[in-house]
C-alpha cells in the first residue's frame, strides 16, 4: 500500500492490479457487519423507573439483542377527560365516607399517572382546604378523608375541584358542590299530610333546601317509641320515606331528620288517620260480572250494593298514588241487569260499618267474538318417522294455525279490530291485525286470522293457547284457541328378536320434550323420559301391537301415536356347503 502512494507505481503498470486488490478488500470487510435480534418488551411504569418484561433472555453476541419499547410521543401532556357523574348533585362535606363518582377516564383508576389528589375548597372563613382523595375503582370514585373538616365551618353550598398532578405535570381536575349539615325547613310533599293512614306501609315525600347530609330518618309514635323508617334520596332536595303504619295508632307522630355533623336531630311533626278513603267511582262493562272501584284507602272496603246487585272485593292494586279494587258480583250472572249508560249510586260499605256513595259507569260491552272452526297446516318434515296427534285441540309448534271468527260486540269487524292471542300464563303473546296481514276479513261480520307459532312465540313457547278481540284499546274476554305442543324428531325403532329380553332402542332428536313412553295404548308399563334428557336414544317398551305410544310433555293428558317402522333383527348367514 506504501509502494503504490509513489509517483512511480501509481501509474505504472501495477497501477490496475493494487486497484483491484482494494475492491476484493472492500467487498470481504463488509461481511464483518454485525447480526441482531428485535425483542419485544412490556414496559410498566414503577414511580420513575421502567420495568421491560422480556420474553427471551437478551443476547451480546451475534446475533445481538436489541430491545424494543414502546415509549409515549414527545408532545405536551394529554390530561384524562374526567368529569362527575352527576354535576347537579349535592356531597354532604363532613360524610364519613364522602365518595365523589366521576367519570369519562379510566387511566384513573388502573395506572398511576394521576397522583397527589386533594378536594381544594375554601372555608366560610375564607381559607384554603386540601382534603387528601385517591381513586378507588370499586367504589366508583375519589374517596375524600374529611376527618378534618370536624372543626371547619363551610358555607351552605361550597364548590370543590379535585387538585393533583397527571405525571409531571399540573392537573386541574371536576369540580362538586359540596353542602354541610344546616338548621333547614323540613316540609311534606303537597297532598302527603293526609295520606298517613294507620294499617298500613305509606310513602311520603320530605323535601328540604338540601338533603345531601341526611344520615337518618326515624319515626317517633304517640307513645314516644322510635320506628325505624326505609328511605332514600331521589332528588337533590327531597327523599321519599315509607313509614311503617301497620300497627301504629292514629294521633300525633315526629319525624326525627339526623345530619351528618350535627348534634341533634331536627323534627318535623305529623298526623296520621284512621278515616276512610276517598271514594272516586265504579266502573265496569255493560254484561261484565267484574268492575273497578278506584279511589283511596280501598283495603277496608267490605262490599258494594248497585240496584240490588252484591260486589264483593278481589285484587287490590295501586297506580300511581291511587288505588284500584276489583269488585265481583255475586252471584257472577247477576250483573247481567245492568244495562249500558247506568247512572246510579252504589253504596260502599267498610269493614268498620261506614258506608258512603260512589258514582257508577256502565260502560259499551267488551269486544267479543266466537270461535267459528280452525285448522292447522303442518310443515314438511324430513325425518323418517313422525308422531301422529290424536287430538285435534293440539297444534304443533312449527305447523300454521288458520281460524276463523265470528263477531259478537260490536256486530261487525272493521279494519281497526284485532285479535291478541297468547299463553294463558302470558309469557308469550302477539296481536292479529288487518294492516299487518295476520287477519282477513270474509265480510263485515266474520274474519280468518293466521297464526305462525314460531315466528310469534320463538322455540320455548308452549302450553294452551287462549285468543280475544281488541277494539279501541279495550281487551275482551280470553277463549280457548289450542294447546301449542313441541314435537321431537323420530328417527327408527330398533327392536332385538322376540325372545330377547333387551327393550327397543327409540332414536331421535329433541327426545326430551317426550313425557313417557308405552308399547300399549293403555300405558301399562312406560317408560318415563328423564327431565332433560339429553341423549339421541332412549330404550323403549316393545310394541305390542306393532305401535309405539308417546306422551308429550308439553301436553301428558293426551296419548299420541309414534309412526315408525320397525327395524327386525338382521338375520344370521346360512352357513356354506363344505362338498366341493
Amino acid at each position: 500500500m506504501e509502494a503504490s502512494s509513489t509517483p512511480m507505481l501509481r501509474s505504472g503498470n501495477y497501477g490496475p492490479f493494487i486497484g483491484a486488490v482494494f475492491d476484493i478488500a472492500r467487498i470481504l470487510d463488509s461481511f464483518r457487519t454485525a447480526q441482531y435480534q428485535y425483542i419485544p418488551a412490556l414496559a410498566s411504569a414503577r414511580g420513575r423507573q421502567l420495568t421491560l418484561t422480556l420474553n427471551a433472555p437478551p443476547s451480546f453476541h451475534d446475533p445481538k439483542s436489541v430491545l424494543v419499547v414502546g415509549l409515549p410521543a414527545v408532545e405536551a401532556p394529554q390530561f384524562p377527560p374526567l368529569h362527575p357523574v352527576d354535576p347537579k348533585e349535592m356531597h354532604c362535606a363532613k360524610k364519613d365516607s364522602l365518595i365523589l363518582p366521576v367519570d369519562g377516564a379510566p387511566l384513573v383508576f388502573s395506572t398511576a399517572y394521576a397522583h397527589g389528589v386533594a378536594l381544594r375548597f375554601s372555608a366560610r372563613d375564607g381559607t384554603t382546604v386540601d382534603l387528601p382523595a385517591r381513586a378507588e375503582a370499586e367504589r366508583g370514585g375519589f374517596a375524600v378523608d374529611t376527618s378534618a373538616l370536624r372543626n371547619v365551618s363551610l358555607g351552605d353550598t361550597t364548590r370543590a375541584s379535585l387538585h393533583g398532578y397527571w405525571g409531571f405535570d399540573k392537573y386541574e381536575g371536576p369540580s362538586f358542590q359540596l353542602v354541610d349539615a344546616r338548621e333547614q325547613t323540613w316540609k311534606l310533599a303537597a297532598g302527603d299530610e293526609a295520606a298517613l293512614i294507620v294499617g298500613r306501609t305509606d310513602t311520603v315525600h320530605l323535601r328540604a333546601g338540601s338533603v345531601g347530609c341526611i344520615e337518618d330518618i326515624a319515626l317517633k309514635d304517640p307513645a314516644g317509641k322510635e320506628l325505624k323508617v326505609v328511605w332514600k334520596s331521589v332528588k337533590p332536595d327531597e327523599v321519599e320515606i315509607e313509614l311503617p303504619l301497620q300497627e301504629a295508632t292514629p294521633g300525633e307522630m315526629t319525624l326525627l331528620v339526623r345530619q351528618y355533623g350535627a348534634n341533634q336531630p331536627q323534627s318535623l311533626p305529623l298526623r296520621a288517620f284512621s278515616e276512610a278513603g276517598h271514594l272516586e267511582r265504579f266502573a265496569l262493562h255493560a254484561g261484565d260480572s267484574q268492575g273497578v272501584l278506584r279511589g283511596n284507602r280501598l283495603d277496608e272496603v267490605d262490599n258494594l250494593v248497585l240496584k240490588g246487585v252484591e260486589f264483593v272485593p278481589g285484587a287490590l292494586s295501586t297506580i300511581e298514588g291511587r288505588d284500584e279494587l276489583s269488585m265481583l258480583a255475586r252471584p257472577a250472572n247477576a250483573a247481567s241487569v245492568l244495562s249500558q249508560g247506568e247512572t246510579a249510586k252504589a253504596r260502599v260499605t267498610f269493614k268498620d260499618g261506614r258506608a258512603f256513595d260512589v258514582r257508577v259507569s256502565v260502560d259499551v260491552p267488551r269486544p267479543s267474538a266466537i270461535l267459528i272452526g280452525k285448522s292447522a297446516q303442518l310443515a314438511p318434515s324430513g325425518s323418517n318417522g313422525t308422531i301422529r296427534l290424536s287430538n285435534q285441540d293440539e297444534l304443533p309448534q312449527d305447523a300454521q294455525l288458520t281460524f276463523s271468527l265470528r263477531a259478537q260486540s260490536p256486530p261487525s269487524f272493521t279494519r281497526e279490530e284485532k285479535i291478541e292471542v297468547a299463553t294463558t300464563d302470558g309469557s308469550w303473546s302477539t296481536l292479529l291485525a288487518v294492516a299487518s296481514g295476520g287477519m282477513t276479513l270474509e265480510n263485515s261480520k266474520v274474519a280468518v286470522a293466521t297464526l305462525d307459532p314460531a315466528k310469534a312465540f320463538g322455540s320455548s313457547a308452549f302450553g294452551p293457547l287462549r285468543f280475544r278481540m281488541v277494539s279501541n284499546g279495550v281487551a275482551g274476554d280470553w277463549g280457548p284457541l289450542a294447546t301449542l305442543v313441541r314435537l321431537p324428531v323420530l328417527k327408527s325403532l330398533d327392536c332385538p328378536a322376540p325372545s330377547a329380553e333387551v327393550a327397543c332402542k327409540l332414536s331421535g332428536v329433541n327426545l326430551f320434550l317426550l313425557d313417557s313412553v308405552s308399547g300399549d295404548p293403555q300405558f301399562t308399563q312406560p317408560m318415563q323420559v328423564p327431565d332433560g334428557f339429553p341423549g339421541s336414544a332412549l330404550p323403549v317398551p316393545r310394541p305390542t301391537e306393532g305401535q309405539l305410544y308417546v306422551k308429550l310433555r308439553d301436553d301428558p293428558s293426551v296419548i299420541s301415536v309414534a309412526v315408525l317402522d320397525v327395524r327386525p333383527p338382521p338375520q344370521p348367514k346360512p352357513p356354506s356347503d363344505p362338498r366341493p
